[in-house]
């Protein structure tokens, strides 16, 4: 095994989260390496994101620590610049992350009061170790792509993607695809197969909250003066408003309010881009949960079948730091989410920190690198 020289800080993930985690050490010149397992930094949206895909929330709330959007990009910022963006970032903080890296084990030293990290060159497959007395968690939420089992899927014909293989709709015009998964990754794809004439349809297993932009924008902002169950309340009423009822196209309400779910199950509300218009005209069809597959049929728990050429998971994803972090009982649950309640969620014990893990998104992430930093300073 090779043997690195022992680093203060090591970062996980050159992700968003990751790179904000990393100019937070910057600016307090913190020597730390930040370990990156694919070839790029923020390879979720240079590799696997779909071509339409923009930021549903207004710019400010997505700038990662010290250093805003050019005040010339739209307030919801597509995804050619926001890869700008983080490039230009990388740029201005100096960020060189090791690519390639892949790790496989995190073990706390308690003889010398440092991590051990392990991992591996993905190119050579040599073994590498990494010693650091502070280790940071900054792999994402969206770090495993996962598609679910699917009876009958093994003898389906056509084409079977997960949304991070999915670029746009063309090559699937005239075709009929199934879309499993109703997040607004499911519901943003459906919308692009339908405008590029694909037959569509979409399987909507839960109950789902619809907000505009604009709406899930002013709830953000009155959440500032309001508490969450008065903003929850207003939000499902301007969605009645702008929606109507729904129910009577497949997509059903929750009882719990919107930010109430995604603060307790971490289950976003889906923003409308114009999905809901072509529900509505029968363009999208609403299906409920798939049961099995048989050839080119898919049956669904209502008991009806249809033909598909192609079906789409957008069925997020897993994360598997449990798999390689050792002794942590504190920070981090099995499913790789922040255990601790907010505020304090970004820290653990032994010098373990997460970053971007509290399903809080670039706010969180940009908000819990700062706190990481400022903290790993006061102990130097």
């Amino acid at each position: 095994m090779e043997q690195e020289a022992a680093a203060a800080v090591v970062v996980v993930g050159a992700g968003p989260s990751g790179l904000a985690a990393s100019a937070c050490l910057k600016t307090f010149s913190i020597p730390h390496v930040v370990l990156e397992r694919e070839d790029c930094f923020a390879s979720l949206w240079k590799k696997y994101a779909y071509d339409r895909l923009h930021l549903h929330l207004r710019k400010r709330f997505c700038e990662l620590p010290h250093m805003h959007f050019p005040p010339d990009y739209p307030e919801y910022v597509p995804k050619d610049q926001l890869l700008r963006y983080f490039d230009d970032y990388v740029a201005r903080f100096g960020i060189e992350p090791a690519y390639g890296r892949s790790v496989e084990s995190a073990v706390y030293d308690e003889g010398d009061g440092r991590w051990r990290v392990g991992a591996r060159d993905v190119g050579s497959g040599e073994a590498v170790e990494y010693r650091c007395r502070f280790l940071v968690v900054a792999t994402g939420e969206s770090s495993d792509a996962f598609i679910p089992e699917v009876e009958g899927i093994e003898g389906f014909g056509g084409k079977v993607i997960h949304s991070t293989r999915y670029k746009n709709g063309k090559e699937f015009e005239n075709s009929r695809v199934l879309v499993v998964g109703s997040g607004n990754s499911g519901m943003e794809i459906a919308l692009d197969l339908a405008n590029h004439g694909a037959r569509t349809s979409i399987v909507v297993r839960s109950p789902v909250h619809v907000l505009s932009r604009g709406i899930a924008n002013l709830g953000l902002a009155l959440l500032k003066y309001f508490s969450l169950g008065t903003v929850d309340s207003l939000l499902v009423l301007l969605s009645k408003l702008v929606y109507g009822d729904m129910s009577k196209y497949g997509l059903r309400r929750p009882s719990e309010g919107p930010f109430l779910m995604k603060t307790k199950y971490g289950k976003y509300p889906f923003i409308d881009l114009g999905t809901c218009q072509k529900i509505k005209s029968g363009e999208i069809q609403v299906l409920p949960a798939l049961k099995r597959i048989e050839g080119d049929v898919a049956e669904f728990e209502d008991g009806k079948s249809y033909p598909f050429d192609a079906i789409v998971f957008c069925t997020g994803f897993k994360r598997s730091t449990h798999k390689w972090l050792k002794g942590d009982d504190y920070l981090l649950n099995e499913d790789g989410i922040a255990k601790p309640s907010f505020p304090n969620h970004w820290k653990g014990e032994k010098g373990l920190y997460c970053v971007g893990l509290s399903r809080r998104g670039f706010y969180g992430a940009a908000s819990d690198a700062q706190n990481v930093a400022d903290d790993i300073k006061s102990q130097l």
